[in-house]
């Protein structure tokens, strides 16, 4: 992620309407969710050399094996969520840290993890320089969560776990909402869960994704 500066000029603006435009034709109806991509630059978490890329609708690597993730993604995962102002958020797997801004333009005050040492620090640093304010970033194993801070009105994960990870789901608020991308490798699919004033989990299922995959422990990566 190389940023020599925060420009976005009418030629940006242009191509990231036309993204959007294509987002909404694929079935995003959260006008909050289509107006938040069309307010976060996407060119910014990319090198300035691959902009013909950031304003396509697909994933991006962005080093140590992660990827900025394919906009429609971003949109889908964010609409199930359902974020209202104020919303305290859990994000697992911040990579290049565009969810997270996502996020924040929703009004939610965001609390990420990432478990790739470098791409960590270099997302703090960069999250720092561009303004966003409303994100804290922690360095740590994404399944522990964070009972510091706890409890979130909403989770979030960015990558696939292969059961309902119950340390994060005992974070969850009773009424909150954690969104993930459910199953084995190779194929998973989007899931809401519910948790009712009781503290049961309800779940639903919202089609099939592929994304790496959640890992334990911190990495220091390349």
């Amino acid at each position: 992620m190389v940023i020599h500066k925060f420009e976005d000029n009418y030629r940006h603006k242009g191509l990231r309407r036309k993204l959007v435009e294509e987002i909404r034709s694929k079935g995003i109806r959260s006008e909050a969710v289509l107006k938040a991509m069309d307010e976060v630059p996407r060119h910014w978490f990319l090198d300035p050399a691959f902009l013909e890329f950031a304003y396509q609708d697909k994933p991006f690597p962005i080093g140590c094996d992660q990827t900025i993730s394919q906009p429609y993604t971003v949109a889908f995962q964010t609409e199930l969520l359902d974020v209202k102002p104020f919303h305290k958020v859990l994000e697992i797997g911040t990579g290049s840290g565009y969810q997270a801004c996502i996020l924040t333009k929703l009004g939610a005050r965001v609390y990420s993890i990432e478990r790739q040492k470098k791409l960590f620090d270099r997302t703090k640093e960069f999250l720092q320089k561009a303004g966003f304010r409303n994100i804290k970033v922690f360095y740590g194993d994404g399944y522990l969560g964070l009972p510091t801070y706890a409890p979130f009105d909403r989770i979030i994960i960015t990558a696939a776990a292969p059961e309902i990870p119950m340390a994060l789901a005992q974070q969850l608020k009773p009424g909150g909402k954690m969104v993930l991308p459910l199953g084995k490798p190779g194929l998973q699919y989007m899931t809401q869960i519910t948790k009712d004033e009781e503290g049961h989990l309800h779940t639903e299922q919202h089609g099939s994704f592929v994304f790496v995959p959640m890992l334990p422990d911190k990495a220091n990566g390349d």
